[in-house]
């Protein structure tokens, strides 16, 4: 990191070794460098050096190390802008760093030079159906109705406005099942790049990863974005044991298994959200394209996503990481 760099802008791994305590984290971690974040590590593994500096406070540790911006930004409901202040970027950091590197070894993945694949980021962007457009401002009026304080917490909340706006972009099926299946919408889109994947990869045999949090599979009928993009792959011709969902492998042994057929070309379409495929998931041999259908709460996720495919042991040089938003909506304020 540079002075005036943003706060958010890169991920490092943070490591104790040596005569110092165990190390508390993953080395594969991400780590965001918001504020919040490295103050709290310095204040829980270096309390005494921060109040010998008169830093063991917050604010005075934040007025020595960062500066808060105001700027215009998206409203979480994505209906509006709004003034938000946000400790934003980072100085003295000669300092910071000197004082953190006490407690922590910092490797980015360009110090370390893994052999690992040329990731291609790229984002499909789709309109909202009408439907979409009208449901985004109904969450807008909702979320002035709790700023207001004109309803009660229990009936309505910011929380659950934000996971009808999430569940909203990712498709409009999740709020109602009776709304119709949008040609353009995103679970289409993901339908077709996946398809097109698996159709020219057929030869070789190469995988793919499709990340969903907000859905989960459904064997009572009732809708799924797992099952939809199942069955619309089916539809088409790809085989059906070449589709798993994470969510079946409920054992250590089916996983291990699960994960072999996948690294073998066996299983070439595995759907899971962020926390049951994420780390731990070593199936990288044969992956060629990895889908986020929705974005995850946090940014780490994102990299832990990511990380699946941008591996060691991936045998492909170049892989794409496809990022699926519908505009207008809260995907707007999530992947900003």
């Amino acid at each position: 990191m540079k002075n005036g760099e943003p706060c958010t802008s890169r991920g490092v791994s943070t490591v104790r070794e040596g005569v110092t305590l165990r190390p508390l984290t993953k080395g594969s971690m991400a780590w965001r460098f918001l504020p919040y974040e490295l103050y709290t590590m310095q204040r829980y593994l270096q309390y005494n050096t921060l109040a010998e500096s008169n830093l063991q406070f917050f604010d005075a540790w934040a007025s020595t190390f960062g500066e808060t911006v105001s700027a215009i930004e998206l409203a979480p409901e994505g209906t509006g802008y709004r003034l938000k202040t946000r400790f934003a970027k980072f100085y003295n950091l000669p300092k910071l760093m000197m004082m953190f590197r006490e407690v922590a070894d910092i490797q980015t993945a360009d110090m370390l030079n893994l052999p690992v694949p040329e990731a291609e980021y790229r984002v499909i962007t789709v309109k909202p159906s009408e439907m979409q457009k009208n449901m985004v401002l109904d969450l807008g009026e909702r979320a002035e109705r709790v700023r207001e304080g004109g309803v009660n917490a229990t009936e309505d909340n910011m929380l659950l406005i934000t996971n009808d706006g999430r569940k909203l972009a990712l498709d409009q099926r999740l709020i109602n099942e009776m709304l119709p299946d949008e040609e353009e919408s995103k679970v289409n889109s993901c339908v077709n790049e996946v398809y097109r994947f698996w159709y020219d990869n057929k030869e070789d045999k190469l995988t793919q990863l499709v990340f969903c949090d907000l859905s989960t599979p459904k064997k009572d009928g009732s809708f799924s974005v797992y099952n939809d993009v199942r069955d619309k792959l089916i539809a088409r011709g790809v085989p059906p044991e070449e589709i798993a969902f994470i969510h079946d492998a409920n054992t250590e042994v089916r996983k291990k298994e699960l994960f072999s057929k996948v690294r073998r070309g066996a299983v070439r379409v595995l759907m899971g959200s962020t926390f049951k495929m994420g780390a731990g998931t070593n199936v990288q041999d044969l992956i060629i394209a990895s889908h986020d259908l929705d974005c995850p709460w946090r940014p780490r996720d994102l990299e832990q996503r990511a990380g699946r495919t941008v591996r060691q042991g991936n045998k492909n040089k170049k892989v794409d990481i496809i990022r699926y938003v519908t505009e207008g909506t809260f995907d707007a304020y999530f992947f900003r």
